[in-house]
Parts: C-alpha cells; structure tokens; sequence
C-alpha cells in the first residue's frame, strides 16, 4: 500500500469516492430514465414539438454529457478498484506520490499536478492541430 497515506485518509478518499460514484449513478439514471443510451437519444431525437436541426443539436449534446458521465463514472471506479492497492495514490505517468490535498480535491486524480498538466497541454496541441 502506498505509505505516504494514513489509513484514516485512505478511508476519508474511499468514502468520498463511493460517495461521487452514487451520485453520478443517480445523475446518469436521471438522464437516461431508465433507457438505454441508444434508447434516450432516439426519444430525443423523434420528439414533435421541435424541429429536426434542433433535435439534431439536442441529441448531440444529450449524448455528449452521457459520454461524460459515463467516463466520469468509469474513472471513480478505477479509483475505487486501486484503493486498496499499492498504486492508489501514484501518479499513472511517473510514478511519484501524488499529495493528499490533491487526492482530497480529487480522489480519483491518477496523475499529480504536473503530468496532469503536461497532458492536458498535449491535447489542446492536439485539438488545435
């Protein structure tokens, strides 16, 4: 297990990551109502009292904050998988220690502040091309 946390802060993370991974259950099933995603977009998409472009727009978006919930809630489960591992709390990059504060803020952070940074720098190179 990784040293550099207490058990006390290891089982304040583990509480505060169960805690984000009910609520981006509960957020996700509000969204979906109880649909599949295929199921929820077509609802968005085939409802009358708009018109198409619109409805085009709206599914889009609908779908992109159900891929952001959906990864959301992949990464709380990664987080809570390593917890009780010798990884949970290094950095996925480098390796160092990542610190508590961070984890606290955080507690599904895989990478300290500084890889972290450098690649979300990457992907806006990228985006921008």
């Amino acid at each position: 297990m990784s040293s550099h946390l207490t058990p006390g802060q290891r089982a304040m993370l583990r509480a505060a990551l169960e805690q984000r991974q009910r609520q981006l259950d509960r957020r996700l099933a509000d969204h979906l109502g109880g649909r599949s995603r295929a199921e929820h977009a077509r609802e968005v998409l085939t409802q009358d009292d708009d018109d198409a472009p619109q409805r085009e727009t709206e599914r889009e978006l609908d779908l992109a904050l159900s891929d952001l919930e959906t990864q959301e809630v992949g990464v709380v489960s990664e987080a809570l998988r390593r917890i009780d591992g010798d990884d949970y709390g290094l950095c996925t990059d480098c390796g160092t220690e990542i610190p508590f504060d961070r984890l606290r803020a955080e507690p599904w952070a895989g990478r300290c502040v500084p890889c972290e940074t450098a690649r979300e720098q990457a992907a806006q190179r990228l985006r921008r091309g």
